[in-house]
């Protein structure tokens, strides 16, 4: 197996991993708010968006964030919005077919980013409604921080 087929697999298997049994507004509310708590402790100059059926119900930015985060964010978000996959999962898949991510699809760079940061909200019921992201880090590191989270605050369902 290539190290890219195992990326991909991995990125996949954290998709089907984090399905939550349900996501209302509080749970965005809780989610949005232990992002925040764990990126002030961090120190990470990041801006945290969480989208609910296409509605904005969290959002922060952070010290050392800029107005260039939130355009990162809402780009991020498009990608998992089109394809109900992670926008770090779509990229890596483009770039392991030898393919540039917008080319491939014909989509504007404008309003679509395929980088690390965004993924999707899935709800056992109704699949894709949303997507929780971050910009500030490294894409890999926004990536991970966006799973870290999703993980721990999943926990709290089981």
């Amino acid at each position: 197996m290539t190290n890219d087929a195992e990326l991909l697999a991995t990125l996949l298997a954290d998709e089907q991993r984090l399905i939550f049994p349900y996501f209302d507004y509080q749970n965005g509310w809780e989610l949005g708010s232990a992002m925040r708590e764990a990126a002030l402790e961090a120190n990470f100059p990041i801006a945290i968006l969480i989208r609910r059926n296409g509605q904005r119900i969290f959002h922060a930015a952070l010290p050392g964030s800029s107005i260039d985060n939130d355009d990162w964010l809402e780009r991020k978000s498009a990608v998992v919005r089109q394809f109900g996959h992670s926008s770090y999962y779509m990229g890596c898949q483009a770039r392991a077919d030898g393919e540039d991510f917008n080319s491939r699809f014909r989509l504007d760079t404008d309003r679509f980013a395929a980088h690390g940061g965004a993924f999707p909200l899935a709800v056992a019921s109704s699949g894709c409604i949303g997507s929780v992201a971050v910009s500030g880090l490294p894409q890999v590191e926004d990536h991970r921080f966006v799973v870290g989270q999703l993980s721990r605050y999943f926990s709290t369902f089981a």
